[in-house]
């Protein structure tokens, strides 16, 4: 069973355990990495990052972050190296499903100021449900940044 990784500071916190519950109606494991309560002055690295190297030493894994706007959250997460996140914050959720098929996104931010939890939900259902398109070209500029990593 492929396994989930969600992690948000306190400006996501009450909606990521909202997710926590429909990620598992939606028949994943996960593993929460935090806050494990609300704590208005914590700070996204400290939660955010454990997901991202979760998900960058289980290849079959994804993440799920969450902050305030999902911004800071989102770099972060593309710090680690193996980790290739994109960011929700509202509008056409069609950029999420591209973000999989083609980018073979492995983390999804989300802007928990700037979203709803329906829609939310629904970028979490695009996000886990969308595979990697595996098209040549996409395979390409994926090693062109794979490569990029073990220079730096």
């Amino acid at each position: 069973m492929q396994k989930i990784y969600i992690g948000s500071d306190h400006a996501g916190y009450e909606l990521k355990e909202k997710l926590k519950e429909y990620i598992k109606e939606l028949g994943y494991e996960f593993g929460d990495k935090g806050a494990f309560s609300l704590i208005p002055t914590d700070d996204y690295p400290d939660y955010i990052i454990p997901v991202a190297e979760s998900v960058a030493n289980d290849s079959e894994s994804l993440g799920i972050i969450l902050g305030g706007s999902g911004e800071g959250e989102q770099i972060s997460a593309n710090k680690v190296d193996g980790i290739r996140a994109i960011e929700y914050y509202g509008g056409n959720l069609e950029i999420v499903r591209l973000g999989r098929e083609h980018n073979n996104a492995n983390i999804l931010s989300l802007g928990a100021r700037f979203i709803t939890e329906d829609e939310a939900k629904e970028a979490v259902k695009i996000f886990l449900e969308t595979p990697f398109s595996n098209d040549e070209r996409h395979i390409k500029r994926l090693n062109k940044i794979k490569e990029q990593e073990i220079i730096n």
